[in-house]
């Protein structure tokens, strides 16, 4: 979740997002790794949004904060955009990092997903912004996958697991590390299509779910 401000002065449009981790693995260096990540990979392309006939520069700007004990009520009654929760564990169920839903800002973060260069926070980030995996999942042949791609993912041999595997058996699939935000990536956003208010719009949406440590839940 974050929010987008329109400075057509300027021609750019600015999305705004806050960072907040909690949980007994977060810490400090984590906590930059995936502010880092987000910003870095999300500017990479260098994204153009067409608004009012103005191309518009599209720039995203993260911040973050280590909050390793926030309190449950400051994420249940948070009410700004900016503000993105996610707890980091060693443990999850399912095995895997998750947010709360297609335009979000809650989640839970599996520490062994946050190695450097994995991808997992700038492809989490899209889900906040409301973006969904691809449908089809097969793109042998067409590329570099986009950061939307999920694990398991059908690529070329040069961006599996083990290039010397076969497609689709252990080794065969989409190591996330490959994953690139691309130009696509930005406009699936539909920036133009926001409804701005003094120049400011919300992309995403309010989730405010805190998360208990998993360690200690059974299902």
């Amino acid at each position: 979740m974050g929010e987008a401000e329109l400075n057509l002065e300027e021609k750019s449009i600015v999305i705004r997002s806050h960072i907040i981790t909690y949980g007994s693995m977060a810490d400090d260096i984590l906590t930059e790794r995936i502010r880092s990540e987000i910003e870095t990979m999300w500017n990479e392309p260098g994204a153009i949004c067409i608004i009012n006939n103005t191309s518009l520069q599209v720039n995203f700007r993260i911040s973050a904060e280590l909050k390793k004990d926030i309190d449950q009520m400051e994420v249940l009654q948070n009410t700004n955009p900016l503000n993105n929760y996610f707890r980091i564990e060693s443990f999850v169920h399912g095995n895997i990092s998750f947010v709360d839903g297609l335009g979000s800002n809650s989640g839970y973060f599996l520490l062994e997903n946050l190695y450097e260069g994995s991808t997992t926070a700038a492809h989490e980030y899209g889900h906040t912004l409301g973006l969904d995996h691809p449908i089809f999942l097969d793109i042998r042949g067409q590329g570099v996958p986009g950061i939307m791609y999920p694990r398991g993912t059908l690529v070329d041999p040069s961006f599996q697991y083990d290039p010397s595997k076969p497609a689709g058996v252990t080794g065969g699939t989409m190591h996330p590390m490959y994953r690139k935000v691309r130009i696509e990536d930005v406009d699936s956003l539909k920036l133009n299509k926001l409804r701005f208010q003094n120049n400011k719009a919300i992309v995403g949406g309010f989730t405010n779910i805190y998360h208990w440590n998993h360690a200690a839940i059974n299902l």
